[in-house]
């Protein structure tokens, strides 16, 4: 049974699920019913170290739901260090596959923020983003972790 929380963020409020020990989602979702579990408490308080400018790189347990490729996109993303950014081409080539594969492997991300898909940018600018509020909520990420100098 899965086990949720939300907290509020400078992108919104922010919810985390927990389903069998592992992070499984972040959503901007509302919980009605949360509920406060070991992890979600250590996921929350993450969160918020990394918005308060604390935390650079989350340490949690993960379980992304996807195929075989999304979770190498998903990895690939997740070795992105904190204030840089690679474009779906950089993963693409790492991987040996396209760059469509890989925008449509970051746009299912289940764990945003966590798993760091809006480091992520096309070759000619910033790409989608999946969560709420677009790319004004990704521009807002890579501002505050410093990331695309030319938006600060």
């Amino acid at each position: 049974m899965p086990a949720s929380l939300s907290l509020d963020t400078p992108v919104g409020i922010v919810s985390l699920t927990e389903v069998e020990g592992a992070i499984t989602g972040v959503s901007w979702k509302p919980v009605t019913q949360p509920t406060e579990t070991p992890l979600l408490l250590e996921a929350r308080d993450q969160v918020k170290a990394y918005f308060a400018g604390q935390l650079t790189e989350f340490d949690l347990p993960l379980n992304p739901k996807g195929s075989a490729f999304h979770q190498s996109v998903f990895q690939a993303m997740s070795d992105i260090p904190f204030g840089a950014t690679r474009t779906y081409g950089d993963i693409a080539r790492a991987l040996n596959t396209y760059g469509q594969p890989v925008g449509q492997a970051c746009g299912s991300n289940p764990i945003p923020i966590i798993i760091p898909c809006h480091r992520v940018l096309s070759s000619t600018g910033l790409g989608g983003y999946s969560g709420h509020g677009g790319t004004e909520t990704k521009i807002a990420l890579l501002k505050l972790e410093g990331g695309y100098p030319f938006l600060l």
